[in-house]
């Protein structure tokens, strides 16, 4: 039995018994080292159950999806069931096939999909101790499956120490603290276990142990064993209590022979748990079968299920620990020669070479591409920075610091990679490696929201270049000032076009200059000009369909950008490419909220939502709740619009889209002097590319508060935008404002007539509309004002813009019409996820295939189904077929 975890198991049975019924659940047990982790993990594993264990190592930490092999190793062959590019991506990490260079999110969802398929015969238990050691891509795999199981009937719990290792950061997931046990509990423990031993030294053990089970067990045990000193030597907290354990550990591993420490050693390094390998490493030392028996008869290792495990990581470190280093050493040549894992033969090959020696240093660089092809990025910075310290060449030295500072950039593990940037530019000297080194520092002041800084990185590293590469120095400088506009440092725009000047191939950097300094002046025909040319260009169309909707989004063309976005998005998930998708995803919802899909807007943003932040992008975080703020805004849900604006990350664009989406929910409630107030910095030069939208509202507000000449510039300057954009919908918006600053109806009916033209931006037509009614009231033409306040008010309702609708009834009211609020609309009554299901499934799309699209597994799919239909009034897929969906 477990002493004193009584609430702790009955968190745990909850957990079984609603995967039992279907229903999944996590935990993340956390707590030092011995507190009882291991213990509580081996109490839960369930007869009724398919269990799937793995215990991760220190020594894998740096293998790609070694974690994930030890827990699914077993049972890989059923992912023959998954779609083809998860099944491949799975095979692939876990060595089973070619390196496909996927996205290794996909890897995620292949874990998800394959425990969803093996819970299909019954609930599935999967136990992941010592969570810490696992590597970055086994972590994130299952970290990912982990937050989106819903409904399979997957219980997964990890273990955790959470003092003296590395963090297992899991945000989001439930946790458990495993604390000391009481007093009264240890004394319980220690009496079961250790009866023969006088109470006094018992008592004495309880105090020592400070409630650690494991210290309750082994210190008794070292004590008969002769390797503790009596009890009252003990001076209480001498040592943290996981050290005293190790040492004991250490001592009892000490008086073994030297054939069984031997066997001892192989195991701690080699960290496979594969007996053959084991064995035939030993036997390269002298030891072998014999020597085991040993270490099982004292409780140190174990063979379960075909794999030799220590019965406590702590075993496994006092074996290693306490070795000297020359049998260390000795140790890992071994293993380096009965190694047939290239990777693991590479890493054991550098572990017994203690002096720089180019030939191991190449094999692990050998092994570092080919981690890459696995999508182990972690696993090829750690690699390439060991062949860093055996490359007896400096600038070789430099240039593995450089591969491995870009692999830890792409395994986000930032600090790192500047660390390693900073150790390669040290060593380097030529000016086309050091322009390497200055995109990696770059990415990552843009990945943490210093644009200026990554401006002024690459362009000095292109001055550099400029003599050696000129292609590179073009490249540097067209990234260098798209980093400096996005600082809002147009000074640093202007010195970067003048470092190009003369240079053949670097149109594009010009036209982008060109951009940037006529929207932040006043040549807006010029900067829209610039644009279409840079959209053009083959840089860009290099950069991807991201990039393309957004240039489209600053020219006012919804529907391209729209339609750039929907490609992005549908290549992303076709391809299972996690790492684009976020940035897709933010686009497309703001192409439906500006089309006037309200609820598909909210359901593509909240996914997109989702994934940035389980993978770290920070931008689309920010973007996606800069998206979501805006709807919120619309609908006049001020707690929540003020939530997401709290929430709104990456860089310098924040501040103005959380101004924005502020202005306009102050709009909606009819705070007009805060309208002024927020917008009155955005409104300028340096802001306007990323307030666009929010002009009119300005123009709004200071005719409402009687003081117009504020917005003389800002209507002038959208006037101009919308004039040279083409763009009808944003030609309507500029006429409405004009008429706000003249009082002219020409101008609104002119507007209304555009808007009707152009059938896009269904929010600005009703809110010209509402404008145009209001006016006509006040002119007491009351028929005429009917007629465009009712439009606005059905098109507000629509729209869910509940604070602009009820505007539109109070003005109808004033005209002697009543006109009740609408019904519910059943789609608004769906959560986004039920939304996004609804919708495929109403396209004939199977569970799977929407499990695929949606990274949910099919069970998850089924069960938001089952929510949705009574929502909607129907009862099967037949009827949800019949059901008009067009609305958003």
């Amino acid at each position: 039995m477990l002493h004193g975890r009584s609430s702790e198991l009955a968190v745990v049975d909850r957990l079984l018994a609603d995967a039992r019924a279907g229903r999944s659940g996590v935990l993340v047990v956390r707590g030092e080292a011995g507190i009882g982790k291991s213990a509580l993990l081996d109490h839960v594993a369930a007869d009724d159950f398919r269990v799937l264990r793995g215990t991760a190592v220190e020594s894998e930490s740096v293998v790609p999806f070694a974690g994930l092999n030890l827990l699914l190793g077993r049972v890989v062959d059923q992912a023959g069931s998954l779609p083809p590019n998860q099944a491949a991506a799975l095979r692939s990490a876990l060595g089973l096939a070619p390196p496909d260079g996927g996205d290794c999110f996909l890897v995620g969802l292949a874990v998800l999909t394959l425990l969803a398929d093996l819970a299909e015969h019954g609930p599935v238990l999967c136990l992941v101790d010592d969570a810490h050691w696992l590597d970055p891509g086994s972590a994130d795999a299952l970290v990912f499956a982990a937050r989106r199981l819903e409904a399979e009937g997957v219980v997964v719990i990890f273990a955790a120490r959470d003092l003296h290792a590395p963090p297992f950061p899991a945000p989001g997931l439930p946790e458990l603290r495993l604390t000391g046990l009481s007093t009264e509990d240890s004394t319980a423990l220690l009496d079961e276990h250790a009866a023969d031993l006088p109470r006094y030294v018992r008592d004495q053990i309880v105090v020592e142990a400070r409630g650690n089970p494991l210290a309750l067990l082994e210190l008794p045990a070292a004590q008969r064993e002769g390797h503790l000193p009596a009890a009252h030597a003990y001076r209480v907290g001498a040592l943290p209590t996981y050290s005293r354990i190790q040492q004991t550990f250490a001592d009892r591993i000490g008086a073994l022979p030297a054939g069984t420490r031997d066997l001892l050693l192989v195991a701690a390094a080699d960290d496979t748990g594969d007996p053959g390998v084991v064995f035939k490493a030993a036997s390269l030392l002298g030891a072998g079968l014999a020597d085991l028996e040993a270490a099982e008869q004292r409780q140190l290792l174990r063979s379960d299920e075909g794999r030799l495990t220590f019965r406590h990581p702590l075993i496994r470190a006092a074996a290693y620990q306490s070795a000297p280093l020359a049998r260390r050493l000795a140790v890992h040549k071994a293993l380096a020669d009965v190694s047939e894992d290239a990777y693991r033969g590479a890493l054991h090959l550098a572990a017994a070479t203690t002096a720089p020696d180019e030939d191991v240093a190449r094999a692990l660089a050998r092994s570092a591409e080919d981690a890459r092809r696995r999508g182990g990025y972690a696993a090829v910075a750690a690699a390439y920075q060991r062949a860093a310290a055996l490359s007896p060449d400096v600038a070789q030295r430099g240039r593995r610091l450089t591969a491995a500072a870009g692999a830890a950039l792409e395994a986000g593990q930032f600090d790192r990679a500047g660390l390693l940037a900073d150790q390669a530019a040290d060593l380097l000297d030529n000016p086309v490696e050091m322009a390497r080194v200055a995109r990696i520092r770059a990415s990552l002041a843009g990945e943490q929201g210093r644009s200026a800084e990554a401006a002024t990185v690459l362009a000095r590293a292109a001055g550099c270049a400029v003599h050696e590469d000129l292609e590179l120095t073009e490249e540097l400088l067209f990234t260098a000032a798209q980093n400096a506009w996005a600082a809002r440092d147009f000074a640093a725009v202007r010195r970067i076009a003048a470092q190009a000047d003369g240079l053949p191939g670097a149109s594009d950097v010009r036209a982008l200059a060109r951009a940037a300094l006529g929207l932040e002046g006043a040549a807006v025909a010029d900067a829209l000009a610039a644009i279409r040319e840079l959209l053009a260009t083959e840089r860009v169309r290099r950069q991807g369909n991201a990039v393309v909707a957004w240039w489209h989004l600053v020219l006012g063309d919804d529907q391209a950008a729209f339609d750039w976005a929907v490609a992005l998005e549908r290549e992303s998930r076709d391809a299972g490419a996690l790492g684009v998708l976020p940035r897709a995803l933010a686009y497309l919802a703001r192409g439906r909220l500006h089309l006037g899909q309200p609820h598909d807007a909210r359901a593509t943003a909240e996914e997109g939502l989702r994934i940035a932040s389980d993978i770290g992008q920070v931008f689309s975080v920010g973007y996606l709740h800069s998206v979501l703020a805006e709807l919120a805004a619309i609908e006049g849900d001020e707690e929540r619009c003020l939530e997401l604006v709290a929430a709104m990350t990456g860089g310098p664009p924040r501040s103005t889209r959380a101004a924005c989406a502020l202005a306009l929910l102050d709009l909606g409630l009819g705070r007009h002097d805060a309208v002024l107030e927020r917008l009155a910095e955005v409104a300028a030069g340096a802001h306007r590319l990323y307030a666009i939208s929010s002009l009119p509202d300005l123009v709004e507000a200071a005719v409402r508060v009687g003081k117009p000449s504020v917005a003389e510039d800002s209507a002038a300057w959208y006037g101009e935008w919308a004039e040279h954009t083409g763009q009808t919908w944003a030609r309507a918006v500029a006429l409405r404002c004009r008429a706000l600053l003249t009082d002219e109806e020409r101008w609104f009916t002119e507007a209304v007539e555009l808007h009707r033209t152009s059938g896009r931006r269904p929010l600005e037509r009703a809110r010209t509309e509402l404008l145009y009614g209001e006016w006509l009231r006040r002119a007491r033409r009351r028929n005429d004002a009917r007629t465009h306040l009712r439009s606005a008010s059905d098109a507000f309702d629509r729209l869910g813009a509940v604070p602009w609708a009820a505007r539109a009834r109070t003005e109808l009211r004033a005209t002697g019409e009543s006109r009740a609020r609408p019904g519910p609309d059943p789609l608004g009554s769906l959560t986004p996820q039920e939304l996004q299901v609804v919708r495929l499934a109403a396209e004939g799309l199977s569970n799977r295939d929407i499990g695929a699209q949606l990274f949910l597994s099919p069970r998850t799919v089924g069960y938001h189904l089952y929510k949705a239909y009574p929502k909607l009034g129907v009862a099967s897929r037949v009827e949800l077929g019949r059901l008009d969906l067009s609305h958003g």
